[in-house]
């Protein structure tokens, strides 16, 4: 039988009741799923803003169904008194507190870990809870393992909110210190990583395994939605590095002469681009949609000209994946990870051109334009990337 494994769920507690899930919370869940499956001892742990919770296995089943839209239940008092402003956030802890097992203040997490079987393994996929002093305490009994999705805010940190650029370096030092495995999703990203873990002092074992993506299923078109053909799709948090603004000149470009096609950007507003997020809205040719079902989303991606992704960085880049999942043609940044997970798939163009961008585009709106094509590379998988993963650890 498998080690005993123990979970963190911070992130995804701290997301729930707050609308689609985003690529590093989809990871946090296909992991609950996976060790859900399997009948290993399973334990998670979650931490709050009054301390730490343990589940059993009955209280992360719960936690999946809450993942999945279960509703929440009312705030506690602690709630009210720890998330003042943040009566969501209270919400969800309340409601995961009361399927704990047992719970801990924030320096009595030793004595909590007391409950679990010696030598289990703690799983970190979601960067929720890197600290330091999180991981020693774990590290006395149990083997760590991290997923690093990126380095963002380290390599440009112009991408990133001023505030999380510390708080990662001290993510990075933690698990450069006390990581047993550091799991990668891509051979670039895994040399960039290793790089920052180096320059911390120590590089663990590693592994690399790609992100299963699993081709999404359309459903319906979001209602009241006209679209004239074609139509070219945007998809991700819209956010500096995800290169909007790329796709404004674009547009503004191509509507010089006549009418442009239709660009639809799907993305929640991200930090920092109120005013990005309001000239999209305001431009012409352009519609901003955010909080849709996956179905929606999948229904809307399968009848794109193109999906566009100009982003200037990225740790994997699910989007484009997805999109050549279903032939669906991609152009997207000359990204090493995306030439690493799509080959010679994608039309590559250079983010800063925007000339490039829209002689694209015109092409691809042609009557003629190409067709689309069957992806010579299968769509990575769930089941290679457990299969990679959970006989390490």
């Amino acid at each position: 039988m498998d080690p005993a494994r123990l979970l963190d769920l911070t992130r995804l507690v701290s997301r729930l009741g707050r609308g689609p899930l985003t690529g590093v919370d989809r990871v946090e869940r296909a992991y609950l799923t996976e060790l859900l499956r399997r009948e290993a001892p399973l334990f998670g742990l979650v931490r709050t803003a009054a301390g730490y919770l343990l589940l059993d296995r009955v209280g992360m089943q719960a936690v999946a169904g809450l993942v999945a839209g279960g509703p929440l239940g009312p705030a506690d008092l602690l709630s009210r008194l720890t998330n003042r402003h943040q009566a969501l956030r209270g919400q969800a802890e309340a409601t995961v507190r009361r399927l704990a097992v047992a719970r801990a203040s924030h320096i009595g997490l030793a004595r909590l870990l007391r409950r679990l079987p010696d030598g289990a393994t703690y799983l970190n996929v979601g960067h929720s809870n890197l600290s330091d002093r999180t991981l020693a305490c774990l590290h006395r009994r149990f083997r760590i393992a991290v997923l690093l999705h990126d380095t963002i805010p380290l390599d440009r940190p112009e991408f990133a909110r001023p505030d999380t650029v510390p708080s990662f370096h001290r993510k990075i030092a933690a698990t450069s210190r006390h990581a047993d495995l550091v799991i990668h999703t891509a051979a670039p990203t895994r040399a960039v990583s290793e790089t920052h873990l180096l320059r911390a002092g120590r590089v663990p074992a590693g592994v690399v395994a790609h992100l299963g993506v699993v081709p999404p299923v359309p459903t319906q078109a979001p209602a009241g939605l006209s679209l004239a053909q074609p139509y070219f799709l945007a998809l991700g948090t819209i956010e500096p590095r995800k290169n909007h603004a790329l796709l404004l000149q674009v547009w503004a470009d191509l509507g010089r002469r006549e009418p442009p096609p239709r660009l639809v950007v799907i993305g929640a507003q991200g930090w920092a681009d109120r005013a990005l997020f309001d000239r999209l809205a305001a431009a012409p040719g352009v519609t901003v949609l955010s909080g849709l079902p996956d179905g929606e989303v999948a229904a809307l991606l399968h009848g794109a000209a193109a999906l566009l992704f100009p982003s200037l960085a990225e740790g994997f880049g699910l989007p484009p994946v997805e999109a050549a999942s279903l032939g669906i043609p991609v152009i997207a940044s000359d990204l090493p990870v995306i030439r690493d997970l799509l080959g010679d798939y994608p039309i590559y163009l250079d983010p800063t051109d925007s000339y490039s961008w829209v002689e694209t585009v015109k092409t691809l709106s042609l009557p003629d334009a190409p067709v689309r094509r069957q992806n010579p590379r299968p769509p990575p998988s769930w089941a290679d990337h457990f299969n990679t993963v959970l006989k390490l650890v």
